[in-house]
């Protein structure tokens, strides 16, 4: 079994008005390896100046979270396979709509991978990278965690 931590740190300025509701909700996201992530609510929930557009919002970090899962498992599979990957992509991105039961939730994460290959011989067929997909999907712990529906358009 492995564990996971992080360390979220939110403090009021003096002068802000917690009651109110006139506080900033910036803060930070501290993890093991020492970095500290800026992080807010996302503008479309809370509106600045109360939040900070310039740091990571929670839904955002979810969507960068199974994208990034995912990656790490296609790469695997593609070394395991004797596929050569020299880059990845994902411009993936999430949406947020009332789920089943009626409650705000992020339903639908899309990702869109684009990966290049090492020329020699030829690039793998388009049935071997959906099949890699497929199993890094079947593989990663954070998709195998929600109940998002999860969505591969295959770019390359």
């Amino acid at each position: 079994m492995a564990r996971y931590s992080a360390t979220i740190e939110w403090t009021l300025a003096p002068d802000a008005d917690f009651c109110g509701k006139h506080y900033s909700r910036g803060h930070r996201w501290h993890f093991d390896g020492g970095l500290v992530v800026p992080a807010s609510p996302s503008p479309s929930i809370v509106p600045p100046p109360w939040c900070d557009v310039g740091s990571v919002d929670p839904e955002e970090a979810f969507v960068a979270a199974l994208s990034s899962c995912h990656m790490l498992f296609f790469l695997s599979e593609a070394a395991s396979a004797g596929i050569e990957v020299t880059a990845y992509r994902d411009a993936a991105d999430g949406v947020m709509r009332k789920n089943k039961d009626g409650k705000i939730a992020v339903t639908t994460v899309t990702l869109r991978p684009d990966a290049r290959y090492a020329a020699p011989p030829a690039p793998p067929a388009p049935e071997t990278i959906a099949s890699l997909h497929h199993r890094a999907h079947g593989l990663c712990f954070i998709a195998n965690s929600v109940h998002t529906e999860i969505v591969t358009e295959i770019v390359n």
